[in-house]
C-alpha cells in the first residue's frame, strides 16, 4: 500500500523561514522538515540579499518604523519617497511616477480614480482580481473582450467608441503585461497599434514583468517595444523586488491627477521609510545586477524546457511564470499537492475551478535567481512520478481524509 493508502489526515502545519547568510534559498521548514518551495514571490532573489538587508537595518536603525508620522500631503513627504518615484519613473521610461502603499488596493484605486460615470472601460476576460475590483467600482459602463483577443478588443473598442460620442467621455483599455495564471504576455504591442483607429488611453498591470520582462528588466512593454504606445503603466514591489508597495507611471499631468485625486493614498499614512530606502536599494541592484534576471532567466527556462521533454502541458507561457496543466478532479488535486509536499518535500500553488476549467489542475511554479539547477532536476523528477500517479488512479485508490 502506497504512503497515502493509511487514510493520512491534512495537517495544518505552517511554513517557516530558516535563518541563512547571504541570498535565502528557495526552502523553508515544515513542521521541522525542509521543503523545496515553488511559491515564493521572490523573481530576483533579493529578499535576503545582504545588501538590501543592510540597507533595510539601517534605515529602520535611523528613522524607525513610524517614520513618517502622516499622508504623503499632509505630513509624509520625504526626499526618499520622491527619489523612489523619479527613479522608477525613469526605468520603465515615463515622466513621472506615484508611489502606492499596496498593489492590490493600488490598481482599485487607480482605476476608481481615472475614469467616471460617462466613461468606458474595456478589459480582457482574465484580468486579475484586483482589476475586476477596480471595475466593480467603476459607475459607467465596461465591456470585457475574450482574452488576448484582438479582434474581440476591437469590436468592444467599436462598442465604446459608439458610446462615448455620446457621453462625451472616454475610453480606457486595461490589460496585463504578464497574466498571473497561465503566464502569457498580453498583447500589449497589437494593443498598442489599435490607437490607429480608435482613441483610447492603455492601462497595464505589469505585476509579473516588471524586473522579469524587457532587456534591462523595465517590464513587458520593454519587451515588446511599445513602451510610448503604453498609457499607464502600474508595477508591484511584492514580486521583483521583494517588498511591500506598488507605483503607478504615467506623464506629469496623469500622475499628479492620480496623487491629488486617489483617495486611498490621499487619506492613508505614507509607506514607512525603511520600506523605502530598502526599495532604492533593490531598485539599484535591479539595474545593475542583470545577471540576477539572467539566472531567473535561466531558471526558468531549463523548469519550462524539462517538464516539457516530458510531456507536461505547460499552455500559452512565454514569460518566467510556470503553469503545469493535468487533468483530474479536485480530490486529485488535494491528493497530488498533498504527495509532493509529505513524500517529495516539494510545495507549489495549485489552482482549481474556478479559476480554471472544470477536470483540471494547475501547478503553478514560480522560478527565482535563487533555485538552483539541481533544484529543477528534483522537480522535473518529482512531477513526472506524481504524474504517472494520477494517470494510473493511484490518488483515487488510495484515499485520505481533510481535517
Amino acid at each position: 500500500m502506497g504512503p497515502l493508502g493509511q487514510h493520512q489526515k491534512w495537517s495544518h502545519g505552517y511554513f517557516s523561514f530558516p535563518k541563512l547568510e547571504g541570498e535565502i534559498a528557495p526552502h523553508m521548514q515544515f513542521k521541522g522538515k525542509e521543503h523545496l518551495v515553488w511559491s515564493l514571490n521572490n523573481y530576483l532573489g533579493l529578499a535576503n540579499h545582504p545588501e538590501v538587508r543592510k540597507a533595510d537595518a539601517e534605515a529602520a536603525a535611523e528613522f524607525g518604523m513610524a517614520y513618517p508620522m502622516g499622508a504623503r500631503m499632509m505630513s509624509g513627504n520625504s526626499k526618499y519617497h520622491e527619489q523612489l518615484e523619479q527613479e522608477l519613473a525613469t526605468f520603465v521610461g515615463k515622466p513621472d511616477a506615484f508611489l502606492l502603499n499596496y498593489g492590490y488596493q493600488g490598481m482599485v484605486s487607480i482605476i476608481d480614480t481615472l475614469v467616471d460615470r460617462n466613461d468606458v472601460i474595456v478589459y480582457d476576460a482574465e484580468s486579475h482580481a484586483c482589476i475586476i475590483d477596480g471595475l466593480r467600482l467603476h459607475m459607467g459602463k465596461r465591456f470585457v473582450y475574450q482574452h488576448n483577443d484582438i479582434d474581440s478588443a476591437r469590436k468592444q473598442l467599436e462598442r465604446a467608441t459608439r458610446l462615448t460620442k455620446e457621453s462625451g467621455g472616454g475610453i480606457l483599455l486595461i490589460t496585463e503585461g504578464v497574466f498571473g495564471m497561465s503566464g502569457a504576455q498580453g498583447k500589449l504591442k497589437e494593443i498598442v497599434d489599435l490607437k490607429n483607429d480608435f482613441e483610447f488611453r492603455i492601462l497595464v498591470d505589469d505585476a509579473h514583468g516588471f524586473g522579469t520582462m524587457g532587456k534591462t528588466g523595465a517590464g513587458t512593454h520593454e519587451a515588446q517595444d511599445c513602451i510610448e504606445g503604453i498609457d499607464v503603466y502600474f508595477g508591484t514591489f511584492a514580486k521583483s523586488m521583494a517588498g511591500i508597495g506598488a507605483f503607478v507611471a504615467s506623464t506629469e499631468e496623469i500622475t499628479n491627477f492620480l496623487r491629488y485625486n486617489m483617495r486611498s493614498q490621499t487619506f492613508a499614512k505614507a509607506l514607512p521609510m525603511p520600506m523605502v530606502k530598502g526599495l532604492l536599494k533593490r531598485l539599484e541592484l535591479l539595474k545593475s545586477k542583470p545577471e540576477l534576471k539572467d539566472k531567473l532567466w535561466e531558471i526558468a527556462t531549463t523548469l519550462q524546457r524539462g517538464l516539457r521533454e516530458r510531456g507536461f502541458d505547460l499552455g500559452v507561457t512565454n514569460s518566467v511564470v510556470t503553469p503545469v496543466f493535468l487533468k483530474g478532479e479536485l480530490t486529485d488535486a488535494t491528493a497530488i499537492t498533498f504527495d509532493l509536499r509529505e513524500n517529495y518535500s516539494i510545495f507549489c500553488s495549485i489552482v482549481v475551478y474556478p479559476v480554471i476549467p472544470k477536470g483540471m489542475i494547475e501547478l503553478r511554479l514560480i522560478p527565482t535567481a535563487v533555485h538552483t539547477l539541481e533544484d529543477v532536476q528534483r522537480t522535473l523528477d518529482a512531477f513526472s512520478e506524481v504524474s504517472e500517479k494520477l494517470e494510473n488512479g493511484y490518488y483515487k485508490e488510495n484515499q485520505f481524509a481533510i481535517a
